[in-house]
């Protein structure tokens, strides 16, 4: 491990001086991937260029993020304003939700057939619509469809970025981007909620929609204008003799990095592949403006499009659905039924002090984020050393012990203390543990994934993500289970069932790696999942 013999196996025959390294302190790293020497390659860019379109999608999904749960704090003032009840205004933010599960399957598959530009600008120009359009509605109806339609913009920025950061980063850089990623999208979810309430109580709920308009308008020029196209069509690396340099006696002559592809789809020498590419010129401004630059998966279209589900055969992509599914469906509950709950006595929440309410997980779950990765990389490297210096992705999955303590606190904290009544600071606490839980969960989770499924990255996080689909169903009755059975009940059921399902990360533990191993040989599942990828 520590000699990076976790290299990809398409590197294993390959001599290391002809692998490119990093730069300054990165000079001893193996670049994975390999970059081109085409001045095209995403991974070839300049650095600031690098951090200026992670910069804009990320704030792009701080935005999204905000967009879902930020009428949460004037529930009971908004279904007062549009004429309906609170039962149905919960269950227009089910379909909400509904639609971004749905969004996925749909935007996720087509930006890795056509790109992620055109995606983005898509999904940045409803969501700019859909805000004005909600900044402007006077009934239920319409709010309603604004909301549906919003879903669809929302899903690229559900995952896609994580994408993104994949085509721009090599592996050693992707960490602190992604963690970067996750405190954006943190500081939406979180802040979002603790303004709005602000917004909704000072100006009316319809100007939360008109901020997110301001920003998405600002962030759809960005979008259009400094983010171009990073997919970027990268095949093995394999090294192969350079027939063109044969020695006078018939020697092997040099050896040569090719593309596998190119290799196996042209009859161009290998020598000329790599003086081609490092002679292109770089694309122009104008040019890197092209909203459709071709095609970056030579799979048929139904197979790109079934791949996620098919994923759901994997024991460990289904573990992971169920875990982070579970997990992040009981936190939205949290912020269906706050609005609900804190306006009522005992509390008497105002809509702002409601908002407020959102600080106890803002501020948790970044002091959560902070330690979570580095401990489970340090659990990993324990285990490792412990392993004769072999790792394996199961080593994962401890941490998963925290996420059950912080969620047992989380949900059957919340119900009692709500339900018996307790100073406020109770279940605000147990919110926060609840996300604590979420953070420690997500990292087990995905961490495991990667690890496990590094070639269907993206369809797995398409397949986990489908998670909005239980999300939906929840959502859509909870306020009146709510009112039904009280929240003692309704939140230790919720418990309950999370519990249960961090109880099968036993059995993936024991049996992870035979599993791994079933699905790696299964000849079917390899043909499908890797043909003409």
């Amino acid at each position: 491990m520590n000699d990076q013999d976790d290299l990809p196996p398409e590197f294993a025959d390959v001599p290391r001086d002809l692998l490119k390294h990093g730069k300054g302190r990165y000079k001893d790293v193996i670049l994975v991937p390999q970059p081109s020497d085409s001045p095209n390659d995403p991974l070839n860019w300049p650095q600031w260029q690098k951090e200026m379109i992670l910069l804009i999608v990320g704030l792009s999904a701080a935005v999204v993020g905000a967009y879902g749960p930020m009428l949460s704090p004037g529930f009971v003032e908004v279904s007062q304003n549009l004429g309906i009840t609170i039962e149905t205004l919960s269950q227009a933010t089910a379909w909400l939700i509904l639609c971004i599960g749905l969004g996925l399957f749909l935007t996720n598959p087509l930006a890795k057939i056509i790109g992620r530009r055109p995606v983005y600008i898509i999904a940045i120009i409803i969501m700019f619509a859909t805000s004005v359009w909600g900044a402007a509605v006077k009934d239920y109806n319409s709010f309603l469809a604004s909301r549906i339609l919003a879903g669809i913009g929302m899903a690229p920025y559900e995952i896609l970025v994580q994408c993104t950061i994949g085509d721009l980063y090599f592996v050693h850089e992707r960490a602190t981007r992604i963690a970067v990623w996750n405190l954006f999208l943190l500081t939406g979810i979180a802040g979002g909620a603790l303004i709005a309430g602000y917004i909704i109580e000072l100006d009316g709920y319809q100007w939360t929609f008109g901020v997110c308009a301001i920003f998405f308008g600002v962030l759809m020029l960005a979008v259009i204008f400094l983010v171009p196209e990073t997919a970027y069509r990268r095949d093995s690396v394999v090294v192969i003799p350079d027939t063109r340099e044969k020695t006078e006696d018939g020697g092997e002559g040099h050896m040569k990095l090719a593309h596998e592809h190119d290799i196996e789809h042209h009859t161009i020498p290998v020598s000329y592949q790599e003086e081609t590419a490092a002679t292109e010129k770089k694309h122009t401004y104008l040019q890197s403006l092209r909203v459709f630059t071709g095609r970056y998966s030579y799979a048929p279209m139904w197979k790109v499009f079934t791949r996620p589900v098919v994923l759901f055969f994997y024991p460990g992509i289904l573990w992971a659905f169920l875990i982070y599914g579970t997990t992040i469906t009981w936190i939205v509950v949290f912020s269906v039924v706050n609005g609900v709950i804190f306006v009522a006595p005992p509390y008497n929440f105002t809509v702002s002090q409601t908002g407020l309410i959102s600080l106890s997980p803002f501020i948790m779950t970044a002091l959560a984020e902070i330690v979570s990765g580095p401990l489970n990389d340090y659990v990993c490297l324990y285990l490792t050393r412990k392993n004769k210096g072999i790792y394996e992705p199961e080593f994962r999955l401890p941490l998963m012990i925290v996420s059950v303590i912080f969620g047992t606190v989380g949900f059957f904290g919340f119900g009692a203390t709500v339900q018996f009544q307790t100073h406020w600071i109770g279940p605000v606490l147990c919110f926060g543990f609840a996300n604590v839980s979420l953070v420690f969960a997500a990292t087990c989770v995905f961490g495991y994934v990667v690890d496990s499924y590094r070639k269907h990255n993206e369809e797995a996080f398409v397949a986990i993500n489908a998670r909005n689909l239980l999300t939906f169903g929840l959502t859509y009755f909870v306020n009146d289970w709510l009112k039904q059975q009280g929240p003692l009940v309704v939140f230790c059921i919720l418990g309950a069932l999370f519990l249960f399902v961090s109880f099968l990360t036993i059995p993936l533990w024991i049996f992870g790696k035979k599993l791994r191993s079933f699905t790696g040989r299964n000849k079917w599942l390899q043909d499908f999942m890797n043909d003409d990828s």
